[in-house]
């Protein structure tokens, strides 16, 4: 392989804002939809494809069916960024399944390559960083979109050529209504930046939402010893139909405020016998066996030697988390800590209070025309 951009590269990241920000304060900025995937940089030079992660890590094996697409739809010598993606076809429309996404990481080729066709993903690009023997590097990001139409327009999938509006009363919009079809929330990019490899120069918007959990047992921080025992995360629940489901975990704790919570936690600390999860106590139980990603303190392929075990707590405390979305029963992403909620019976946390997107089918933000100039109010409807 020799393209004018190689391998390794890390990719441009964004920072958080509150809301939609005004291009008129930005010198001019580009919306595009935020994708709930993983990030992916496509290498291609001919037959040669090579796919990397976030932190530079391979991604090759395991997306078969994205490196035929890439050979197949691509230019023969190109560098470009995008987000690997697999979604879930229904009556109701498309969906993005990150969950289901993550299954694609396997260390068995035969699993892999059942996989890539039982549940193929999709590549979506967003950004160009070599064509032929050109860098677009430190081009401006009006360049880079423009050469991106030019060169990789009508694609009609598995790869995709992301949709793109200058308008943000549009991208308002997207961010409403295209979390029913799973995606993220919005990104916005200068027009006159150049690409910065890993440096925030985007801004992404993402949903943010509350609710109240009960706390029901924590793990310990790996650097937690017997003399200064530490906090690592708080393990989530939800009451569905009586019965205390597991919903995830809140983490990213100071160090003080990590030594504060597991001594405030010490009087609830209970044997798993009488613990409402003492039926997943061992890694043989049916429900262990039958799902583990579901089940608090079993391994899975993505915490393979990690230690998983927890300590079981009393579930008489309610905490109020920030989150941004549901994956099927549980929290997409870790849940933030805001406050104990000591007014709330534990009982009364329910999956009912969570709010649900109205349903969009992802068929209809794939199969519209990008554009940075014509993706407006009123032609936004064409997909």
């Amino acid at each position: 392989m020799d393209l004018p951009v190689m391998p390794p590269v890390q990719p441009m990241l964004a920072k958080a804002v509150a809301g939609v920000p005004d291009p008129a304060k930005h010198g001019g900025l580009v919306f595009e939809p935020k994708w709930d995937g993983f990030r992916c940089l496509v290498f291609r030079d001919g037959d040669e494809v090579e796919l990397t992660s976030r932190n530079t890590k391979p991604l090759t094996r395991y997306f078969p069916e994205v490196v035929e697409a890439i050979k197949k739809q691509l230019p023969e010598r190109c560098v470009v960024d995008g987000e690997l993606f697999v979604a879930s076809v229904s009556p109701d429309g498309d969906r993005l399944e990150f969950e289901v996404l993550q299954e694609r990481i396997h260390p068995a080729q035969s699993r892999v390559t059942m996989l890539s066709e039982t549940t193929p993903a999709g590549f979506v690009i967003f950004d160009l960083l070599a064509l032929g023997d050109e860098s677009y590097v430190d081009r401006p990001l009006r360049e880079r979109r423009a050469a991106l139409e030019e060169s990789f327009s009508g694609l009609e999938g598995p790869c995709y050529l992301t949709r793109t509006t200058d308008d943000p009363a549009v991208a308002q919009e997207w961010f409403t209504t295209f979390e029913g079809a799973g995606l993220d929330g919005v990104i916005a990019k200068p027009l006159d930046a150049p690409y910065t490899p890993n440096g925030r120069t985007m801004m992404k918007v993402k949903h943010e939402r509350t609710a109240d959990v009960v706390v029901c047992g924590y793990r310990e921080h790996k650097t937690s010893t017997p003399e200064q025992p530490l906090l690592g995360s708080l393990l989530l629940g939800l009451y569905a139909d009586g019965q205390l489901q597991h919903v995830g975990v809140s983490a990213s704790f100071t160090q003080k405020r990590r030594a504060e919570l597991i001594e405030e936690l010490q009087p609830l600390v209970c044997d798993i016998a009488d613990h409402p999860w003492s039926a997943w106590a061992g890694p043989e139980s049916p429900q262990a066996i039958a799902n583990p990603d579901r089940v608090p303190g079993t391994q899975s392929r993505w915490s393979a030697g990690k230690d998983l075990s927890f300590t079981p707590l009393r579930p008489e405390r309610v905490l109020e988390v920030k989150y941004d979305a549901m994956e099927g029963r549980r929290f997409r992403h870790t849940a933030h800590f805001k406050r104990w909620r000591p007014d709330r019976d534990p009982e009364s946390c329910g999956y009912d209070q969570l709010e649900q997107p109205v349903r969009y089918d992802l068929a209809s933000v794939l199969s519209a025309r990008p554009s940075s100039t014509t993706d407006n109010a009123r032609g936004d409807t064409d997909g």
